[in-house]
């Protein structure tokens, strides 16, 4: 089950023109510079914006054709905008059930107890809008498009105008939607770490045109992508918790390239969990290093190398079949022989845990 979209406009100096088939399930990640498109395309998607040249599927549902164009309340859709636009005459309480009112009982598919449960909201209830923090007034404006059970969910930058404290605080309740409730996200975002975090797809889009589409561990790492180029540039790696070491507070993370060592808290054993490693943190070696500081260290394969100015390269390796990135000088590479189908060591000096 897919959504296929299609939307083709021109307004004077912007135009849109996408042909995009996204997964009905997870997040679906929409970035890209400023004015790219991204709000236009997730507004087509919501029906707040009709472009008469518009195709938009949904599952076997067909939302937009040239014979008809559902209305966005005709649409199974929840939409969280920047601005929460909360009800500021009723309390957190009268704010979900506007919600939940909008929905024939016998179509209601997330109680209004559960999405009061998972957004950790119960307490707030009594409240008015207004007395809400930032971080708050955001879990209400989701709970409140949850409440309306929708089958596709459209975040817009949701986190903008959190600050640093609240967006973790809010993260992993955003985590949380589609496993429990297997809702599809489509989430658009400038934030690198909200996207590394949740996106389980990518879409780049530039002047209006999609760049990129594809499952966010690969996109992360395509050479042929800007992204991978960045003085930030970085694979992300899916992994489950495999054990701590009480002695070290070490958690052991298995992926399919390896075990990885990250320091901190107990996790729960057999979570899945993402990390984030930044291509300039990989150093290359021909042989396995020992007598070293350097607790992550892994077989590869060199994919791909490309040149960053006169001095730098990108490697792009596998570790199995998980992509990673290592920023070396141009020096190292040839001394080191490097060469795709070469096999090396990668060495990772920092890992960060995403979640």
């Amino acid at each position: 089950m897919t959504i296929s979209a299609r939307f083709r406009v021109n307004r004077g100096d912007f135009s849109l023109d996408v042909d995009l088939d996204l997964p009905l399930t997870g997040v679906t990640s929409l970035v890209g510079p400023s004015g790219c498109g991204k709000t236009t395309l997730l507004r087509a998607i919501a029906g707040l914006e009709h472009f008469p040249d518009g195709y938009l599927k949904v599952g076997d549902s067909i939302w937009q054709d040239g014979q008809h164009f559902l209305l966005p309340h005709q649409r199974p859709i929840g939409y969280v905008f920047q601005e929460v636009g909360l009800f500021v005459h009723l309390s957190v309480q009268g704010n979900l059930e506007y919600g939940i009112k909008r929905v024939p009982e016998h179509e209601r598919r997330v109680s209004l107890d559960h999405a009061i449960e998972l957004l950790g909201i119960r307490h707030l209830l009594p409240r008015a809008p207004d007395t809400l923090s930032g971080g708050e007034r955001q879990r209400v404006a989701i709970a409140r498009a949850l409440s309306v059970s929708p089958r596709l969910l459209l975040m817009d930058e949701p986190l903008a105008a959190v600050d640093p404290d609240r967006k973790q605080e809010i993260l992993p309740y955003i985590e949380s939607l589609h496993h429990e409730l297997a809702i599809p996200v489509i989430y658009v975002s400038h934030s690198p770490d909200e996207v590394a975090r949740l996106a389980d797809h990518l879409v780049f889009l530039e002047a209006g045109h999609i760049v990129a589409s594809g499952p966010s561990l690969e996109v992360f790492t395509r050479l042929d992508l800007p992204v991978a180029h960045k003085n930030d540039a970085a694979a992300i790696v899916e992994a489950v918790v495999a054990g701590y070491d009480q002695n070290y507070h070490l958690n052991y993370l298995d992926f399919t390239g390896g075990q990885i060592a990250v320091a901190g808290k107990a996790m729960q054993v057999g979570d899945r969990v993402r990390v984030r490693i930044a291509a300039r943190d990989v150093s290359l070696t021909l042989e396995h290093q020992s007598n070293t500081s350097i607790l992550n260290i892994f077989p590869a394969t060199v994919d791909a190398i490309t040149d960053e100015g006169q001095s730098q390269v990108t490697v792009r390796l596998l570790m199995g079949d998980v992509p990673l990135l290592s920023r070396i000088t141009r020096k190292s590479a040839v001394e080191l022989g490097l060469e795709p189908g070469k096999v090396v060591y990668a060495q990772a000096k920092s890992i960060a845990l995403l979640s």
